[in-house]
């Protein structure tokens, strides 16, 4: 009898975990379509609809050689992208606890915005959801235990809006037409290897210095201040995007695989390791 008091019980659990991960991801699907359908709303034609050479001229040198690796006469401009990813998240913010994850993210590059949407494994039948996106000029972080119980959540600030719209720039790297001057980017130079980029959105203006390698390629990206919560505080802290291993998608050259950190004084914490699975482009027509 005791035997079947305890099957019944174990029965019984896994009968409430699978409500409760299906409640969940319901909830969870219904919050990403309403951050899919904001950044459509706020979408925006592009006018111009391929590349052409010519805007490069009066551009520092290695940003001349980066379009002229990366992209071909006549390549279409990215109007939006798809992508899925893998990779692991560290959860520590002092240590080491990397977790895999999985994830999707749906791009818009007029008006600027993306929504990142991850599942982070922490332990068998425990995931985290997270949200981090940029939406309407707006920032968006949030992490969900099983898609409902919020863990944590930034409220929406110019200081979270300027990290995510810093983000998306930093991340043009895969969907690099977007980088083009005709796009609003305003690039400076600084020297044979790096230039300086700036981006502006609404109220938001971020700058990040790109640094480029022997072939002409993005290495790495970097800024001097993106905010992180330290105790409750947003501190401006200097930052870093990089990536490797780029490869021919539809006509352009992009990197598959990235890493992000934080540039602190003890050295670089990184935070988010990747590799793009699938990536799906949708050019202005």
């Amino acid at each position: 009898m005791w035997l079947k008091g305890i099957v019944f019980a174990l029965l019984s659990l896994a009968f409430v975990i699978t409500a409760v991960m299906a409640f969940g991801a319901i909830r969870w699907q219904s919050d990403t379509r309403g951050l899919h359908k904001k950044i459509e709303t706020a979408r925006v034609p592009i006018t111009r609809k391929t590349y052409n050479p010519r805007e490069l001229e009066g551009l520092p040198a290695p940003v001349q050689r980066y379009f002229e690796a990366v992209l071909k006469e006549g390549q279409p401009l990215v109007a939006a992208v798809s992508v899925e990813h893998t990779g692991t998240f560290n959860m520590s913010k002092t240590g080491e606890k990397w977790k895999p994850f999985r994830s999707t993210q749906r791009v818009i590059a007029n008006r600027p915005g993306f929504v990142w949407d991850a599942r982070i494994r922490m332990a068998p039948a425990m995931t985290v959801h997270v949200h981090d996106a940029y939406v309407a000029g707006e920032g968006v972080l949030t992490a969900k235990l099983f898609g409902f119980l919020t863990v944590m959540k930034q409220s929406s600030a110019p200081e979270l809006a300027q990290g995510e719209l810093m983000r998306f720039f930093a991340e043009a790297a895969w969907y690099p037409t977007v980088l083009l001057p005709s796009q609003g980017v305003v690039w400076q130079s600084i020297d044979d290897t790096q230039s300086r980029a700036t981006l502006t959105d609404g109220a938001t203006t971020v700058t990040l210095v790109f640094q480029f390698d022997a072939q002409g390629l993005i290495s790495s990206v970097r800024s001097d201040g993106r905010y992180r919560e330290v105790d409750g505080t947003l501190v401006a802290t200097p930052w870093q995007g990089r990536f490797w291993n780029y490869e021919l998608c539809d006509g352009m050259l992009i990197p598959l695989d990235g890493e992000v950190a934080w540039l602190l004084p003890e050295g670089p914490k990184p935070y988010w390791s990747g590799r793009i699975q699938k990536i799906e482009y949708e050019t202005a027509n």
